[in-house]
């Protein structure tokens, strides 16, 4: 049981950070600070309302990571039976305890009294009324607590819930009272020197060693956040003051008893022990002890050698992942399980300490996951699944290394509509979901800006930068590239700079809409404008082209670049290049949604911007449409552009040969692009044939293996006619769309969802991609029924302007008059009756 709770409602972050080392917090839901700095072990408080419950929407908030939901008892009735007893706490007033049903008290693991005095005696029967729940005190007088009313509480087996505006980090005094002191007020010693007994352990609770403290040095380590203990022989002792062997105190935690303690703690340099050790208690064994090799492994592993490769070879790393979890699920006796599972834990944390993934880190999730109170179906995804299932054609299961690349057929005529349905999907993760997942990251850079993207950009990009942001002018050397790459830059820059500049409609629209109503839009540019340009497995100079171009042209006056960097800390050449061509006013140094939220909010050094452009993998899109939706970003994007694809339609005029290139174009820029093939009653030879030069050419690709992974996602679609072909895509709504058919051209008028149409044979899809001069950015997953890829205008936005002359507001004004009294609004009504009383004057 806590010392206390604290409640918080206001922005301080130095006091939450130390409330939150010592137990749980609490938050007001009515507050703005909800979920500040992500409490690791949240309370969230409902104060009552006549609003009904929203079961969902509290549901959600467990889901989330919320502990224990502290609800009014109007809204008991409606979430009892939803939600499990553990997680709810019941608000009450001491007035209404009577109104309580044995039903609601059964079903709840605490009660919060809200009461202007702290009467112990009626506390006291309360709590004997709530046997065996959790009794939590809020006085509502606003008098500052004191240390004998937290151990008088606690006597009575009941929390105090104190307001974070009576909680200091100074000195107690009349109006507040000091974190520490409350936190200590119930503790006892059965030592004669006062002393408490204080077991060090890990994050991951793995004991580190015993010591001793006094309530002075607690009080110093909970403000601190520092390890210190008390020494019996020389005082206080702050671990690492001489040493350099420092704590970051995670969590302290009192027994039972109240007589005794538990330090969490992050040790660095040495070890714990004096004997430059871990522990005192012999070195680790286990998880953690395999943790401290790899970590090590990671940074001293011999160039060439297989822990290095492992590290260094995602490919190598997923394929003993996948190897392993196989030979898991082989094994049936109990020793060849455990052998087994060893190995999968073995690859599996290799994984994690390549990503900077600790088990402290893995723990936190698993405890994440064990607070959600709705649950999954429990199904396999389909490519793991071993049940037969009718809805979805089956997904192959991962291919192998060396087998053959093929994609998967279906017959259009023979599937039902469920299946149909399915073939229209993508293999992407949810996007709820990724949106979570990225959520940490775009939390981080909003807070911590420069620091926090330095250190993403170092865990997922594995490059250490001492700065993030690259302004002009270039340096000569930085866009150092060979004549004819430059001389195809430059091709390239001047057919995509005609096309769009062609988009420009310079002369503003004005309309006459009646007489001496004069309506008008105009154009101007965004101002600031951020341009991602993803670096990850193929440098794309090419969009920072299809980008850079048509905001240059639309006139923004800021252009931000963000790319990835190189292992070393330098940006492409190529890249480089176009932005000193396009004439980009920064590039900043970062991928990912990190970098999505750099430039969506600003640091210190990355310029925030309005509007963000650009493809990118899962990540990247997530990060996209969650600032999108933050009101604080103030920021747009886009379109929600994800993996590459492309559709084919082909009939009997289609050369294999061409077919399987356009496929593979899109199949190798990631494993999780997709290509379909619509095949037009294609005879067996025919298609056979390109099946075969699909292998083939994939074969002599250099991303092969992306290849393997792509491919074996994606569909032949065999259809009967044309018809159903381009009905098929017009479902489907694909980002690029080739036609290989007879009279391709006469064709294009039928499509009505397509990023971009590339007709007939002699028009690959890379030459839209690079320099014909449209634009490549374009809307992937199904939103090209929604959304035109990147062009001028999307550079700009549009205003629209009115005038009005006295004799046009005196045929307009009666009508506008009229709706406005039809609607309620007598001030729209009046700021016309009152001009047109001036001109009939």
């Amino acid at each position: 049981m806590s010392s206390f709770l604290p409640l918080i409602s206001e922005e301080n972050e130095a006091l939450f950070t130390a409330v939150n080392r010592i137990g749980p917090v609490v938050l007001s839901a009515q507050s703005s600070v909800l979920i500040a700095g992500s409490p690791d072990h949240p309370y969230l408080l409902f104060e009552p309302t006549t609003d009904p419950a929203d079961l969902e929407t509290l549901v959600d908030w467990l889901n989330e990571g919320i502990e224990k939901l502290i609800l009014p008892l109007s809204w008991a009735k409606d979430v009892i039976g939803s939600i499990p007893p553990e997680r709810l706490v019941l608000l009450i007033d001491v007035a209404n305890v009577s109104a309580v049903s044995d039903k609601v008290r059964s079903n709840v693991s605490g009660v919060l009294l809200k009461t202007p005095t702290l009467d112990l005696d009626f506390i006291s029967s309360i709590a004997k009324f709530f046997t065996n729940s959790s009794i939590y005190v809020l006085q509502t007088s606003g008098d500052a607590p004191t240390v004998s009313n937290i151990r008088q509480l606690r006597g009575i087996g009941a929390t105090l819930i104190i307001p974070s505006s009576q909680i200091t980090l100074e000195a107690s005094s009349a109006k507040q009272i000091n974190i520490a002191d409350a936190y200590l007020a119930p503790l006892v010693s059965d030592r004669s020197d006062g002393l408490y007994p204080t077991i060090v352990s890990t994050e991951t609770g793995h004991s580190l060693g015993l010591v001793y403290s006094s309530k002075e040095s607690v009080k110093e380590s909970i403000l601190t956040g520092k390890g210190v203990y008390q020494s019996r022989k020389h005082g206080l002792w702050r671990k690492g003051e001489t040493s350099g062997a420092t704590q970051d105190v995670v969590s302290i935690r009192v027994d039972c008893d109240s007589d005794s303690l538990e330090f969490r703690v992050v040790q660095h340099g040495a070890g714990f022990c004096h004997l430059n050790r871990e522990s005192c208690f012999a070195e680790a064994s286990g998880l953690p002890a395999l943790e401290r090799t790899l970590a090590s492994r990671l940074e001293s592993a011999p160039e060439g050698s297989y822990t290095h490769r492992l590290f260094n070879d995602p490919k190598l790393l997923q394929s003993k992942i996948m190897e392993e979890a196989d030979e898991l699920c082989r094994a049936e006796n109990k020793e060849d399980v455990a052998f087994e599972a060893a190995d999968l834990f073995y690859f599996a944390l290799t994984k994690c300490t390549a990503a900077g993934v600790t088990i402290a880190d893995i723990e936190r999730s698993l405890d994440r996951k064990a607070k959600r109170v709705t649950r999954r179906a429990g199904n396999a995804k389909p490519q793991w699944s071993t049940e037969k299932k009718e809805v979805a054609p089956p997904t192959p299961a991962q291919p192998s290394a060396d087998g053959p690349i093929t994609m998967n057929t279906y017959d259009l005529s023979a599937v039902s509509p469920e299946q149909r349905a399915q073939l229209l999907r993508r293999p992407v993760l949810n996007s709820g979901e990724m949106i979570q997942k990225v959520r940490p990251i775009v939390d981080e850079v909003r807070k911590r800006g420069d620091a926090a993207l330095l250190e993403f950009t170092a865990k997922f990009d594995k490059a250490k930068l001492s700065s993030t942001v690259v302004f002009p002018p270039f340096a000569p050397e930085t866009m150092r590239l060979p004549e004819n790459i430059r001389s195809s830059i430059d091709v390239a820059y001047s057919n995509i700079h005609k096309f769009h500049a062609a988009q420009i409609s310079a002369a503003p629209l004005v309309v006459e809409t009646m007489p001496g109503v004069v309506c008008s839009r105009f154009s101007r540019a965004i101002a600031r404008v951020g341009l991602y340009v993803p670096g990850g497995t193929a440098v794309l100079p090419s969009t920072a082209l299809m980008l850079g171009i048509p905001a240059q042209v639309a006139g923004c006056k800021e252009i931000v670049l963000a790319t990835p960097p190189r292992p070393d800390g330098s940006i492409s050449p190529e890249v480089v290049y176009v932005a000193h061509l396009v004439g980009a006013s920064a590039i900043l140094k970062a991928g990912g949604a990190q970098a999505v939220a750099a430039l969506a909010y600003g640091t210190e050094t990355v310029p925030k911007v309005d509007k963000i452009f650009g493809p990118g993998n899962q990540w990247v899109t997530a990060g996209k449409m969650l600032v999108q939706n933050d009101t604080d970003a103030l920021v747009s994007i886009d379109m929600p552009a994800g993996p590459s694809e492309v559709l084919v339609i082909a009939d009997h005029t289609a050369n294999p040969a061409f077919v399987a290139a356009d496929l593979l174009s899109q199949a190798e820029h990631g494993v999780d692009s997709q290509v379909v093939l619509v095949a037009v009653d294609l005879k067996p030879d025919h298609l056979a044939a390109i099946e075969r030069e699909v292998e083939a050419q994939a074969l002599a690709l250099d991303r092969v293996d992306i290849v393997r992974q792509s491919i074996a996602k994606s569909n032949i679609v065999k259809v009967a006619n044309v018809d159903e072909g381009v009905a098929f895509s017009n479902d489907y709504a694909p980002e690029h769309l080739i036609l290989h058919l007879e009279n391709a051209h006469d064709q294009v008028a039928r499509v009505e969802n397509a990023g971009s149409v590339f007709v007939g044979p002699y028009t690959p899809e890379s030459c839209g991609d690079y320099a014909s001069g449209t634009n490549h950015t374009l809307p992937t997953n199904g939103y090209a029924r929604q959304f035109s890829g990147v062009n001028t205008q999307s550079f700009q936005k549009h205003i629209t302007s009115q005038q009005i002359t006295p004799d046009g507001l005196g045929g307009l004004g009666p009508v506008v008059a009229t709706l406005a009294d039809c609607e309620g609004l007598q001030a729209h009504a009046n700021a016309v009756r009152i001009r047109l009383q001036t001109i009939q004057k």
